[in-house]
């Protein structure tokens, strides 16, 4: 996991994130203001999540832009922690906060081994 942490910390100070997790599963915020989920790709593949965002940038009614300091666009590749799985990942995004749960591999799961008695 120390490389999605050290991946989080590369990106840049005005990119705003959490990292938690459970026993179960990793659980990335990120902060996307003005993304929807229709400007918002996600993916996972050979071990990194792709996350691709763009912020709708009509200024309302008789508004114009007399200064832009918000980034337009988040596009970031971060490698996913060893024991993460694709499989049941889950997002949401809302009011600008996007939530990316990981589960672990095995997590929850049981694994039970037969023994074979070989002197039998």
């Amino acid at each position: 996991m120390s490389a999605l942490r050290d991946a989080l910390r590369d990106l840049s100070d005005d990119v705003f994130f959490d990292l938690l997790e459970s026993e179960d599963a990793y659980l990335l915020v990120l902060d996307v203001p003005g993304v929807s989920a229709e400007s918002l790709n996600l993916a996972i593949e050979e071990g990194e999540i792709s996350i691709d965002a763009h912020r709708d940038k009509e200024p309302t009614g008789d508004y114009r832009y007399l200064e832009e300091n918000r980034s337009l666009f988040l596009d970031v590749d971060l490698p996913l922690p060893d024991d993460a799985s694709d499989a049941g990942a889950e997002a949401t995004v809302n009011r600008g906060v996007l939530e990316v749960t990981l589960p672990k591999r095995g997590a929850g799961e049981e694994t039970t081994i037969d023994i074979v008695d070989e002197d039998a």
